[in-house]
């Protein structure tokens, strides 16, 4: 079983689906809805500067949380942040891979899933 703990449905399509098409529909696979909590970082912000006349927060990303314990059979659906974070403690965790874009270039869906290690 696969459960989506990112905050978006996370849509599956075939590995031959072109980007640029606004239809959600040609060579969808799956889709996997969110659970109501997505998985977070925590965030520590360490100082503030200004750059350029751009305010600059240097932060830390630390513990994770909103995630399940491992369990035998059932990986996690995560944001990629997330994943590269966790990805030397845990083998459950997967992230969206090659992903697809609609015309505008946004991120509409993706061809396959990745385990970060």
């Amino acid at each position: 079983m696969i459960v989506n703990y990112t905050p978006h449905p996370v849509r599956i399509y075939n590995s031959d689906r072109p980007d640029g098409i606004d239809d959600l529909q040609p060579g969808l696979r799956l889709v996997i809805e969110p659970e109501d909590v997505p998985a977070r970082l925590q965030v520590e912000p360490l100082e503030a500067y200004d750059r350029d006349g751009i305010p600059v927060e240097v932060v830390r990303y630390g513990h994770a949380y909103g995630l399940p314990d491992e369990s035998t059979g059932v990986a996690l659906i995560v944001s990629l942040p997330v994943g590269l974070a966790l990805a030397s403690t845990r083998t459950d965790l997967l992230v969206p891979y090659s992903e697809v874009r609609n015309s505008a270039g946004t991120v509409i869906g993706c061809r396959a899933l990745a385990q970060p290690a």
